[in-house]
């Protein structure tokens, strides 16, 4: 408790209000650090700037109330803050080092300022910068880089989509040495109680937003018109747009215009002219040789009508 009281952040009591704020109305006007209300704000401008009242009474803060630490830290919180932050140090470096001066100023100033924009980080670049694995309804990101400055708190959207969980980080590997702090405090009974969200659910949320991502992406490419939406084009239709130059052919009943292709044909121009006026269904499913999945999605993009089933073809 002394060594939060010294980053002059509040007290944990006034801390965890705004931040269970925070989680409650993310990204919302209620949300005392909105990244929608840019960057800055996020940052630091929410503790200069005056802001419309916040709707705390709806945040349960009972277990900060019935805590005798945290209470006495509330209480007592500037004459905490101010000893821990700038005395402690100053004292520190005067009688260890003779250096009075710079013990207040580089064991309280300095050391304050780059702690704070430390904590800052985590309301700011943490909703900006990287990746969003388990969740994009809200700002929240993943980002080694915000790891690294803010201690681990850089695994943000896996914080805010498993707020419980005492870790910032699913998996063992990534940069979260608080959580490490924790795990290593509970082994030296310091530390009670970890929690820790389902690991189904968890990866459960991973694979809904891989899935999410994913058709994100393959909306951005042409597959194609849908074979439901082709138009229906008889055989003697086709074979009169085939001698009026155009380029057409027919695999497996729908209507392809391979005009576009010809010249880039890996195996040669001479093939896709041969198809053309033709059913080539047997020429594509490996009557010259076998085509590459590529060839047939590429195929998709082409195609134009469903050939008739009545008449002499």
């Amino acid at each position: 408790m002394l060594a939060a009281s010294a980053s002059l952040t509040g007290s944990a009591k006034w801390w965890v209000r705004l931040h269970r704020a925070h989680h409650r109305y993310t990204d919302t006007e209620n949300d005392p650090y909105s990244m929608k209300k840019g960057f800055f704000h996020a940052h630091m401008g929410w503790t200069i700037f005056k802001q419309a009242p916040i709707k705390l009474v709806h945040i349960d803060v009972s277990d900060l109330n019935n805590d005798a630490v945290a209470s006495w830290q509330h209480r007592n919180y500037f004459s905490i803050s101010l000893s821990s932050a700038y005395i402690l140090p100053t004292i520190c470096c005067g009688l260890f080092f003779d250096d009075w001066m710079g013990g207040f100023i580089y064991g309280g100033l300095v050391r304050v300022f780059f702690v704070q924009q430390s904590i800052f980080c985590v309301n700011s670049l943490a909703h900006w910068l990287g990746d969003q694995p388990y969740s994009d309804r809200h700002t929240p990101r993943d980002h080694i880089l915000t790891a690294i400055l803010t201690l681990g708190e850089g695994f943000h959207n896996f914080h805010h989509e498993f707020p419980s969980d005492y870790r910032n980080t699913y998996f063992r590997y990534q940069y979260d040495p608080t959580k490490w702090a924790i795990y290593a405090w509970s082994m030296l009974g310091i530390a009670s109680d970890l929690k820790r969200f389902r690991s189904a659910e968890i990866e459960k949320a991973r694979l809904r937003q891989c899935k999410k991502q994913l058709q994100q992406k393959i909306s951005k490419f042409d597959y194609g018109q849908p074979l439901e939406e082709l138009p229906i084009v008889s055989w003697a239709a086709f074979r009169s747009s085939v001698k009026e130059g155009l380029s057409w052919t027919v695999i497996s009943g729908v209507v392809y215009d391979v005009a576009g292709f010809i010249d880039e044909h890996p195996g040669g121009p001479s093939f896709i002219r041969h198809a053309i006026g033709k059913d080539a269904t047997a020429m594509l499913n490996g009557g010259i040789y076998g085509h590459s999945d590529t060839a047939f999605s590429l195929l998709e993009t082409l195609r134009i009508g469903i050939l008739s089933e009545t008449g002499d073809h």
